[in-house]
């Protein structure tokens, strides 16, 4: 209660409200929430309530968590462990990130120091250490599975099932399982691996992004994107800014062009290590950097606290990401502005993303004071070249898809 204190916790989310009361009461939950609704305070907040009512046993074998919290990325998983941290921080328990990418021999090292309350993991890394019996799941009593359609896109699920039957059977554990569509195969997944599971759906996706962020479609042209943004940034003194884009060799790119010009920016896409990323997530929330320029590897799982502008450089393939990309900001009840650039293009992604949203999004066109030139570059300095990623780009999670279809006529919305 102190540490949900210290982090400023007043009132519940819908999803805090709707599945506390239930998963307190040791019950298996399944639940339709998105990143920035709360649900993770909700799990960890179980957890840790019943680690206090619950003593452990008397003998405790070192890498045998208490509470296993699979997600599918990296950043997630340390977003998990973080929060953990926090509301932990007033008790002895304790939590591990496990992850591919970076650290092997220090979270190996953790493992084998001792028993670890919480493991938040990705399945790889977790299936590894396993297989190595550097951690076992026998004595796994609360098991939560984040964002499990994203499993099931990222091809994790065998994975996961593997994971899962090494713990516990349902009914011996406790089992809360969380993602942000409810499809068929998703229902399925849910119903073999909980035991009467209330089920708990707040608030769909669409709604969420209409209450507290305000949705901005600028009319605009390939050519005049990169001028639009950088005036964007600069006129309007823009500090924290997220700006997505589809292909990992056009973020570098824009990223270059950004830096070279003096604006302090990072990359985050599936070029960059994981320690790199990590670093690089740490500096935009200090504010060393005042743009993060991204790929969808960062449209989900983030939280970054006074994110006030997303940029959707170029509109993504599917109405979900641009749910997930736009969620970066307006989080937690604050107020925040998604910017979208509809080009000859792109535009007739639009019709799509409308669609799901629930709403129409009135394209307008930029103020001209935006429409400046460019200024010289530096002395010395000169304007970078476009690169071509190395590897091949493909689905729409940090790598590009051919389009089909024609554009709209003129090139843009026909709404004004």
């Amino acid at each position: 209660m102190r540490a949900i204190h210290d982090l400023g916790f007043q009132y519940c989310t819908p999803i805090q409200a709707g599945i506390l009361k239930q998963t307190l009461a040791g019950n298996d939950a399944t639940g339709r929430a998105q990143t920035g609704t709360g649900k993770t305070a909700a799990f960890l907040i179980t957890i840790l309530t019943h680690f206090t009512r619950t003593p452990p046993p008397a003998q405790r074998e070192k890498g045998s968590p208490r509470a296993l919290v699979l997600a599918p990325t990296r950043e997630l998983v340390l977003q998990i462990d973080k929060d953990a941290k926090a509301l932990s921080r007033h008790t002895a328990f304790t939590s591990l990130a496990v992850f591919g990418g970076m650290d092997y021999r220090k979270q190996q090292q953790i493992l084998k120091e001792g028993p670890i309350d919480i493991i938040a993991a990705t399945p790889g890394r977790l299936l590894d250490f396993k297989r190595k019996n550097i951690l076992n799941l026998r004595n796994v009593e609360i098991l939560v599975i984040d964002e499990a359609d994203r499993m099931l896109d990222m091809g994790f699920i065998p994975d996961v099932r593997r994971i899962i039957e090494s713990t516990p059977m349902k009914g011996k554990r406790q089992t809360l399982f969380f993602s942000a569509t409810l499809t068929p195969e998703v229902h399925r997944l849910a119903a073999a691996w909980t035991r009467d599971a209330v089920q708990i759906d707040v608030t769909p996706p669409q709604e969420i992004t209409l209450s507290t962020i305000d949705q901005v479609v600028y009319i605009t042209t390939d050519e005049e994107k990169y001028l639009l943004l950088y005036n964007m940034i600069t006129k309007r003194n823009l500090e924290r800014v997220m700006v997505f884009a589809n292909r990992r060799d056009e973020t570098q790119f824009l990223k270059d062009r950004l830096a070279a010009r003096g604006i302090r920016c990072g990359l985050l896409s599936g070029d960059v290590s994981q320690e790199q990323r990590v670093r690089t997530l740490e500096a935009f929330r200090n504010g060393r950097f005042k743009v993060l320029v991204a790929t969808d590897v960062a449209a989900r799982g983030l939280h970054i606290e006074g994110v006030s502008h997303v940029v959707n450089f170029s509109l993504p393939m599917d109405p979900q990401d641009y749910v997930h990309r736009i969620g970066r900001t307006g989080r937690a009840g604050a107020s925040g502005i998604s910017v979208s650039f509809a080009t000859e293009t792109e535009a007739y992604e639009i019709p799509a993303i409308e669609e799901f949203i629930g709403r129409s999004l009135t394209a307008t066109h930029p103020d001209p004071d935006l429409l400046t030139p460019l200024p010289p570059l530096e002395e010395g300095i000169s304007e970078p070249h476009k690169r071509t990623s190395r590897r091949p780009q493909q689905g729409n999670r940090g790598g590009g898809r051919r389009r089909q279809g024609p554009s709209k006529p003129g090139g843009a919305p026909s709404r004004s």
